[in-house]
């Protein structure tokens, strides 16, 4: 063989091996970066919890068809169960993996609070997506923590202002022992105090108690207009329930914590009708992104609702990547960014931390259980006077 032909050889074989890799190798793949989720997945809340990650799953696969997207990114979901203990657990192992940027967090105010010194202590960048306990953003000093919902300040404000208006004048108030439960109720008696209304009771509830004879055996003596739930929905439902053996008749008031469909579930008949409840920002329809959003959630085809709380995972995630498609996946450096956010464009409207890292949100909407969902309060026909709520 000649000089020349082998040369020939050889740079056939290059080409043929450069290729081969070409064909099996992406040209340009890029860097995954892992984000966390974390949310009650199992247990009475679980529905809130699983609405929430698919909402975050959905940002991250959207995020990843865009072509334009600097990185790829990767879900790591992780199961509080609402629970405290188990939450710190939880938090701590996304924390110290030093594979994750940053975290879109907690639904129950209990377990945020015990987790927020994990993520300041390991400078992992959190956003709490349904947790609406003040202390979690205002209790602390932590660059690390932010969150784009409101709290249970501004929503307990709203809920004395409208139940007064509608001339309710006594109430009986029921609160979990958690933080949580507490929470509301410190605010929705200074509110209502404050207004003129008149507390006749205040009774506290462990969160997994089954049996309130005791409870609303006094509340019946006191024979208030309303009685005030703080807490969560399976608490709800399991009062509800004794509320009616017990022949109360009194108003039905809740917090965000039991705006569900698991309350229609768990309730029989017509019980859970004319429930009033209150939550921050404004249905899924009325968000400014809110039929963007709903469209691309239905065609993703998950088994579960998205809840109340799914449109806030979805842009506390869209907030979280657009952090690190900016900044890079650099846990200090993405704090940094979310330090400076003022009206970021999302699907719940715009979002603006102060410096606590707290969304300055000012809606709260007004909701009413008719014909087995929450309606808004001012599109139901106990807003037009077509239907009465009770004591009215």
């Amino acid at each position: 063989m000649t000089r020349t032909a082998s040369r020939r050889t050889v740079l056939a074989a290059a080409l043929t091996a450069a290729l081969s890799i070409s064909l099996t190798t992406p040209a340009l793949a890029k860097e995954t970066v892992k984000l966390g989720f974390i949310g009650p997945l199992t247990g009475g809340v679980s529905n809130m919890g699983l609405g929430g990650r698919n909402s975050a799953e959905l940002a991250v696969d959207l995020r990843n068809k865009d072509e334009n997207a600097k990185y790829a990114y990767e879900l790591v979901p992780l199961d509080d169960e609402c629970k405290p203990n188990v939450g710190v657990q939880v938090a701590t192992k996304l924390a110290t993996n030093r594979d994750v940027a940053g975290a879109v967090t907690h639904y129950c105010s209990a377990v945020a609070m015990g987790t927020v010194d994990i993520y300041h202590k390991f400078n992992l960048p959190i956003i709490v997506w349904g947790a609406v306990l003040p202390d979690i953003t205002y209790g602390n000093e932590y660059a690390e923590v932010h969150r784009v919902n409101g709290t249970m300040i501004n929503q307990n404000e709203v809920a004395a202002d409208f139940m007064v208006a509608q001339g309710y004048k006594s109430w009986a108030i029921i609160h979990d022992t958690t933080d949580y439960g507490k929470g509301h109720n410190t605010y929705f008696t200074k509110f209502l105090t404050e207004k003129g209304g008149k507390i006749l009771g205040t009774f506290g509830v462990t969160s997994d108690q089954q049996d309130f004879t005791a409870e609303l055996t006094k509340i019946k003596e006191l024979n208030p207009d309303v009685v005030y739930f703080a807490g969560l929905t399976p608490l709800a439902v399991r009062i509800r329930q004794q509320m009616d053996k017990l022949g109360i008749e009194a108003e039905f008031q809740g917090v965000s914590g039991m705006k569900s469909d698991a309350y229609f579930a768990g309730l029989s008949g017509d019980l859970a009708e004319g429930t009033v409840t209150f939550l921050e920002g404004a249905p899924a329809a009325k968000l400014p992104g809110g039929a963007y959003f709903m469209s691309e959630y239905d065609k993703a085809g998950f088994g579960e609702n998205y809840e109340a709380y799914g449109p806030f995972a979805f842009a506390a995630m869209n907030l979280l990547i657009d952090a690190v498609e900016k900044v890079g996946p650099d846990r200090k450096a993405v704090t940094k960014y979310l330090a400076d956010v003022k009206d970021h464009e999302s699907i719940t409207g715009p979002i603006s931390f102060d410096d606590h890292g707290q969304n300055t949100v000012a809606l709260i909407t007004k909701y009413v259980a008719q014909d087995g969902k929450w309606v808004v309060w001012e599109d139901s026909e106990y807003a037009s006077g077509k239907r009465q709520l009770k004591h009215k």
